[in-house]
């Protein structure tokens, strides 16, 4: 069964977590288009940085690369983001189960995280990971509509 994943990261520092950074910020997309001639062995991979306005910077990558865990069994996949690394997770009660996704269905998964430097003399970073993934074939727009599945594991990051 097709398999497509599309993994939108967003990074931003304390400079974008109020006033009109934020609002820029805020209004990122969570989904694209898929781009023509994609296939279901690559992942559709987007970076979006404070330091280029959150310019979206689109590539097409190996799907193993992608940071979250897909498996199928008996007629559904099983997808599960990693968290990594751990130290960088805001705190939260704990982590949701996987979604079993049928075929025909797709999630839309959010993770954050916030990260400070090494000795605690630059500010706080952060960034927020979205995984779209649809299980079985998808038009080029499927991540431009409302998923069967929204799983939001964010949490505060002060």
């Amino acid at each position: 069964m097709e398999i497509t994943v599309q993994w939108i990261r967003t990074s931003w520092t304390k400079e974008s977590r109020g006033g009109e950074a934020a609002s820029r910020r805020n209004a990122t997309p969570v989904g694209f288009a898929l781009p023509p001639g994609g296939t279901t062995a690559s992942a559709h991979v987007i970076r979006m940085r404070e330091d280029d306005g959150f310019a979206p910077y689109e590539a097409l990558e190996d799907r193993g690369e992608a940071d979250v865990q897909l498996r199928e069994a008996d007629g559904r996949l099983r997808v599960l983001p990693r968290v990594q690394p751990l130290f960088a997770l805001p705190p939260r009660p704990r982590r949701p189960p996987a979604v079993r996704l049928a075929p025909g269905q797709w999630v839309r998964w959010q993770l954050n995280y916030r990260f400070s430097s090494a000795l605690g003399i630059r500010g706080w970073s952060y960034w927020l990971d979205t995984f779209n993934i649809a299980y079985g074939p998808v038009g080029t727009d499927v991540f431009l509509s409302a998923p069967t599945v929204f799983v939001d594991e964010q949490g505060p990051v002060r």
